[in-house]
């Protein structure tokens, strides 16, 4: 009985210290820190292609670095480079079985200057009617790098237009994947486009904690440190897009988890801490990341974006995108029993959120990688808006929603528990 006694007041007393010592580390007070200096005026927005996303990097790495976090798969320092196809569009013509295309209903995603093709061209046909979802279907599409004619029904107009982002950016697309949205499915056709090809610089910011007995195997903690700049002044006179929820808050939490499982220091599988760049203008950052490491080996990614508002269920709760394609939030809900925090899965299912943020590239090639957010998507008021700024930040939920991360994520961390995989795409 007395050694059952002393059991117990070792477990309290452990308790009691890894409670304080969370605290810590990941209080209100750092969130308040780290949010002040990347939503701030003078970041400007943190748009791609500008200095200031360049000084909100700068920043990131040197946290990275306070953290002791080590450099990526042999890069020399903490900024992953990379080079951006940029393709603006000079003018596009086509038609589908003798019959004229709109030119504004034609999209292509390519690095050559001059498409020129018909059906005898070796491009592979697709139709994609109203039953599919359009999103999900384009995300296997582009890793295949392959020739395609996509037609898109209609009845996915305002998706289609979504598009559009991703054929101004083309990234490394070499083949070119061209989309018509039209009701036909034709036996003829013939397309001819031409783009104005530029290369651009962009990088990502990563970090690493090397795993003790499962080196091999890889947890992702990301986020998005793009915004989208300034614009035109809104009714207040402010043309600042801050980005304090979007995507400041994930970034916050991804810099305060590299501290905290730094100091913690007991993980057993390799964490990798990643603030991605040019999510905003297409997801560019983590397409190029997705390439860089082995899918295979990666056991989960943590996405966290826009954590810092309370989600529609109150304090205290965040919802996971994807929630029915793994047991991943089974696995984090499972680490905060007795807890009053609660995992809730992704209640804005229309949204297409599982293939809209950072976290789908991975899970495209199979990963449990799904996004952690609060955000209100059906009515939160300073989405994409100059609002967006700190002070509608709730500072105390976000820093318990962080540690609720970091618990929840301690049996996947320590080698315990692997979530299940999520059916690839084909």
């Amino acid at each position: 009985m007395k050694q059952i006694v002393l059991l117990l007041c070792a477990l309290f007393s452990f308790n009691l210290s890894y409670s304080q010592n969370i605290d810590k580390i990941i209080n209100a007070q750092e969130v308040e820190r780290i949010e002040t200096f990347l939503s701030s005026d003078r970041m400007q927005g943190r748009k791609t292609f500008t200095p200031y996303i360049d000084t909100a990097a700068d920043f990131i790495a040197q946290e990275f670095k306070k953290c002791g976090l080590k450099y990526f798969d042999g890069l020399k320092s903490y900024t992953q480079p990379f080079a951006m196809m940029k393709s603006k569009l000079i003018s596009a013509s086509g038609n589908m079985d003798g019959k004229e295309v709109d030119p504004k209903e034609i999209i292509a995603m390519t690095t050559d200057s001059l498409v020129n093709f018909t059906q005898a061209d070796g491009y592979t046909k697709i139709v994609l009617d109203s039953s599919v979802n359009l999103l999900k279907e384009v995300m296997s599409l582009i890793p295949a790098n392959k020739k395609y004619l996509v037609i898109v029904n209609r009845f996915h107009a305002n998706n289609f237009t979504r598009l559009k982002r991703f054929a101004n950016q083309s990234f490394d697309h070499k083949a070119p994947l061209v989309f018509v949205l039209s009701d036909e499915n034709p036996t003829s056709y013939h397309f001819e486009i031409h783009s104005l090809i530029t290369s651009s610089p962009l990088a990502n910011v990563v970090g690493v904690l090397p795993g003790k007995s499962k080196k091999d195997e890889f947890v992702i903690f990301s986020s998005h440190y793009d915004h989208l700049g300034v614009g035109k002044p809104d009714a207040k006179g402010d043309s600042i897009y801050n980005g304090a929820n979007d995507d400041a808050a994930g970034t916050t939490a991804v810099i305060m988890l590299a501290n905290y499982f730094g100091q913690l220091n007991n993980n057993e599988r390799t964490l990798i801490f990643v603030t991605f760049t040019a999510e905003e203008i297409g997801g560019f950052g983590s397409q190029y990341f997705s390439k860089q490491i082995d899918a295979d080996k990666t056991v989960a990614m943590f996405n966290l974006e826009m954590i810092g508002t309370n989600s529609k269920w109150g304090k205290n709760s965040a919802y996971i995108t994807g929630f029915d394609k793994s047991d991943f939030g089974q696995i984090l809900q499972k680490n905060l029993a007795g807890s009053d925090f609660k995992f809730e899965p992704d209640p804005y299912i229309k949204q297409n959120l599982f293939y809209r943020s950072d976290n789908a590239t991975l899970a495209a090639l199979g990963v449990p990688a799904h996004t952690i957010s609060t955000s209100k998507m059906d009515s939160e008021p300073n989405y994409h808006k100059q609002s967006d700024e700190i002070e509608t930040l709730d500072m105390n939920n976000m820093a318990q929603i962080i540690k609720a991360i970091a618990i929840s994520s301690q049996s996947i961390v320590s080698g315990k528990d692997t979530p299940s995989r999520i059916e690839k795409l084909k």
